[in-house]
């Protein structure tokens, strides 16, 4: 029986976990970086507007695969030396990247720097749990959590100020110093445990290949499908088919060989189960709102990123400031309770955005932005404790790749369908404004005569132009009612994850054990 830490860890140790931290925040960062920086990258790179999603698509394909790879890679090579090449890998794919001369290079270099840089986070996870004793985790996984939502908030802001004021080069360039620091950090400072380098005759190839064919064909399919009428293209339609067929053989194997590239039978284990299915609904909120307020400043209210950077940090400044906060409360509360809570104040944040209009600004997000901050970092914490926290040691770092993989996947899932509800929304809307608005209503009427009466003189047909302002204001009208259907259907899917807490147990890494 191999028990817990129950001391803390020494100085190197502390330092070589911090290490590993930086290297997670690299990676999770990078999904998010280029996103408000990709017409300086067509640009440099002379790609069209439908190669250049890739530069993103590619990074976020290849990272979903590797996730759930990283416990089998961990048990082989060991955890330091797995992260330590992943860090390397990673920081020297972050140097071609800025190197590329072709939209070819990069998305493949993209591709790399996704696929590699993909074992850094749940190892990072994992560490905690080897690491800490069960008194110190509340704090330790506060920073994790904090670090967790503060990169993908602050990447498009961080990469479009880079951008604006250096090059896009220096996007991956800036990755060089702090992930040589995370290498030499973990490999001089951290020995968890020893490499068992006898697992490569077990490593089942056929199961990585068809792992590679689920998740891959997934993530682009939740990337495109939006954009693409989703079954309407057959491109999605044929990947959907391989997708469905690659997870039935996947999951079929995992079952069956000796040793499976990720054992799935770690979910007989309820409190992993909700648990997971709860990261799954914390990616939704994770990427989601981090996607959708920007949007709709963006859309809308057309604020330029340095303006949208200022609207959302105030989401990082409360999970900065609140960490310590309900770091100290996890080690003495229920996670349970703590989790319910912080489902209830994400689920409120959301609905207090669900009355928005045209005008809406700085003001209008700061009180559903503090509340959110504060729940999301209560959820992030919590629910990692409760779905690892009744896990023998041997199964931590298999358990800490589903687990990510899963609120990985929540958040692609919350995408796409968010994409597709707002276009589904806005022609909903479109159609109920623009059938009142006729020439016949004498508000529209005395609206046209003021519109051609402003341009006049100004443009050549005064009719058309003050016809293309009321259509504009229609437009956006129906686009303030979807982002406010969809962040009213936000905050029920948090209320209404609530009653799962039922069936959860607490959580409490010091009671568990292993062989």
């Amino acid at each position: 029986m191999t028990q817990l830490p129950q001391e803390m860890p020494n100085a190197r140790q502390k330092l070589g976990f911090l290490a590993a931290i930086i290297g997670m925040f690299m990676a999770i960062l990078d999904i998010q970086i280029v996103a408000s920086s990709l017409n300086e990258i067509q640009a440099g790179v002379s790609a069209t507007p439908d190669e250049i999603s890739w530069v993103q698509t590619a990074y976020l394909i290849a990272e979903v695969i590797m996730i759930p790879l990283s416990g089998m890679l961990t048990r082989w090579l060991s955890t330091h030396l797995t992260f330590v090449i992943s860090c390397v890998a990673f920081t020297l794919a972050s140097i071609g990247c800025a190197m590329a001369q072709t939209i070819e290079q990069l998305i493949v270099l993209r591709a790399i720097q996704g696929f590699v840089g993909g074992a850094m986070i749940p190892i990072a996870y994992a560490m905690s749990f080897k690491l800490f004793p069960q008194r110190a985790m509340g704090g330790v996984q506060a920073l994790i959590g904090m670090v967790a939502t503060l990169a993908p908030s602050i990447g498009p802001t961080l990469g479009g100020y880079i951008t604006q004021n250096a090059s896009w080069h220096w996007l991956f360039l800036m990755n060089v110093l702090p992930g040589t620091l995370a290498a030499l950090g973990v490999w001089f400072n951290l020995r968890i445990d020893k490499p068992d380098f006898s697992l490569f005759k077990k490593i089942d190839f056929l199961g990585l290949m068809f792992l590679a064919l689920f998740l891959g064909p997934l993530e682009f399919i939740l990337e495109e499908g939006p954009g693409d009428d989703w079954f309407d293209s057959h491109e999605i339609l044929s990947l959907s088919v391989l997708c469905f067929a690659s997870a039935a053989l996947f999951f079929r194997r995992a079952l069956r060989v000796e040793m499976p590239i990720v054992d799935i039978r770690i979910f007989k284990n309820l409190n992993f189960l909700i648990g997971t299915f709860l990261g799954f609904i914390i990616g939704i909120a994770l990427y989601g709102l981090v996607y959708l307020v920007p949007l709709y400043l963006g859309t809308v209210r057309q604020f330029n990123s340095l303006q949208i950077g200022e609207t959302m940090f105030v989401t990082g400044a409360t999970m900065f400031f609140s960490a310590p906060i309900i770091g100290r409360l996890s080690g003495k509360v229920d996670n349970r309770l703590m989790l319910g809570i912080g489902l209830l104040l994400v689920g409120c944040g959301a609905l207090l955005n669900a009355n928005l209009t045209s005008e809406s600004d700085f003001m209008q997000f700061l009180l559903p932005q503090l509340v959110r901050g504060a729940g999301m970092l209560l959820c992030i914490i919590t629910a990692t404790n409760i779905a690892m926290g009744t896990l023998a040691p041997k199964d931590i770092s298999n358990a800490s790749g589903l687990y990510n993989v899963m609120r990985n996947l929540g958040g692609a899932v919350g995408l796409a369908v968010m994409d597709t509800i707002r276009d589904y929304r806005l022609d909903y809307h479109w159609n109920q404004l623009i059938s009142s608005v006729n020439e016949g209503r004498e508000v529209v009427e005395m609206q046209l005569i003021q519109d051609q009466k402003q341009f006049a003189g100004i443009v050549s047909d005064p009719l058309a132009q003050a016809v293309s302002g009321i259509y504009n204001r229609v437009l956006v009208q129906a686009q303030v009612l979807s982002f406010n259907d969809l962040f009213l259907g936000l905050g029920a899917i948090y209320i209404c994850s609530l009653p799962l807490l039922l069936f959860m147990r607490k959580g409490n890494r010091a009671g568990a054990a292993g062989h």
